[in-house]
């Protein structure tokens, strides 16, 4: 599906105004305001009901444009965006003058990327700025991937809704600390460690805490109303059966190895062996077992390869730091 230009052009005149967009990306629905506006980005926080300090990352229409919002940009950040973007990469770099202090969560460094989806890059064209865009949920819960999604969620409190079709990437950027010579991944996402790794030519640390605060690091981050338990492969099943008997009303995430026999739950939903279509439908499973009454989520994580790792990130942040066992959780 692709934005019509009036759309475009509403949408653009909205961020002039001072308002607010969700617009479609490749990962996840973004709630956009004019990066420039204190008052607008100020707006995102309130209707998130997200920290101020918590910061933002401002979408710009290119790379050619990096230098107009950071300023001091390494030559791997410099490779990095020339490599991967239009696409979900983000760097952490230097903040410009540009860029206020309100999207940076007071830091002097600013989350920056290029969205790969047209009708993101046709918006960000028409407005002729940046665009701070967190995802366009309510702090902490899950990540929108339609533009219903959105809709149901935040509602009224969004000034304009761009629809642009389902995001096909699904899970949130990559984000790499760029603020030095070797950078790092501060959090997976839709670009690889294996990737990055090939481009730059060396391996890339992926640290579990970091002295750049950056989006997605809250204990607990991407989760639904359920509560997620996240264990072994091999022990989703018998973990998921013994939560239903204790009368959880138990949602699993099953893995497709496990599927030879029927489940005793509430609700199952088969994973894709595909990590990038797994990706695409993370949250819109865990849309989907919310919707259906579940108040408990089994689930395990992938490999820690590939997508993998930034599936496996989500589902940590999903599920908190919360015990990964059933036995106990009769009170919740």
């Amino acid at each position: 599906m692709t934005a019509s230009t009036s759309d475009i052009e509403k949408a653009a005149e909205v961020l002039r105004a001072g308002g607010l967009v969700a617009l479609p990306t490749e990962t996840v629905y973004g709630l956009g305001a004019n990066a420039e506006d204190p008052s607008a980005v100020a707006r995102i926080f309130q209707v998130k009901g997200r920290p101020p300090s918590h910061p933002l990352i401002v979408h710009i229409g290119g790379a050619e444009q990096l230098d107009d919002w950071v300023q001091g940009v390494p030559s791997a950040a410099r490779l990095l965006a020339e490599r991967f973007w239009p696409g979900p990469l983000t760097l952490v770099l230097r903040r410009g003058r540009r860029v206020p202090l309100e999207a940076t969560g007071g830091l002097e460094t600013v989350a920056v990327r290029v969205p790969d989806h047209p009708a993101a890059l046709a918006l960000l064209s028409a407005f002729g700025g940046g665009v701070t865009a967190p995802s366009a949920n309510r702090f902490g819960q899950v990540s929108p991937t339609t533009a219903d999604h959105v809709r149901a969620e935040l509602g009224e409190a969004v000034d304009f809704v761009l629809d642009g079709g389902p995001c096909k990437v699904g899970v949130g950027s990559t984000i790499v600390d760029a603020t030095g010579e070797i950078p790092s991944i501060l959090r997976p996402g839709g670009v690889t460690r294996e990737d990055l790794e090939a481009v730059l030519g060396h391996p890339l640390a992926v640290p579990s805490t970091s002295r750049v605060r950056v989006p997605g690091q809250h204990p607990s981050h991407y989760a639904p109303r359920a509560r997620v338990v996240l264990v072994e492969p091999e022990k989703v099943v018998a973990e998921a059966e013994l939560a239903q008997e204790q009368g959880h009303q138990v949602g699993v995430l099953l893995p497709l190895a496990f599927t030879h026999a029927p489940v005793k739950a509430h609700a199952v939903v088969t994973v894709p062996a595909s990590m990038a279509a797994y990706a695409r439908s993370l949250y819109g499973f865990l849309r989907e077992l919310d919707q259906q009454g579940c108040d408990l989520i089994v689930a395990s994580l992938p490999a820690e390869e590939g997508l993998g790792l930034a599936i496996a990130n989500r589902l940590r942040r999903a599920a908190g730091p919360r015990p990964s066992s059933v036995p106990g959780l009769q009170q919740h």
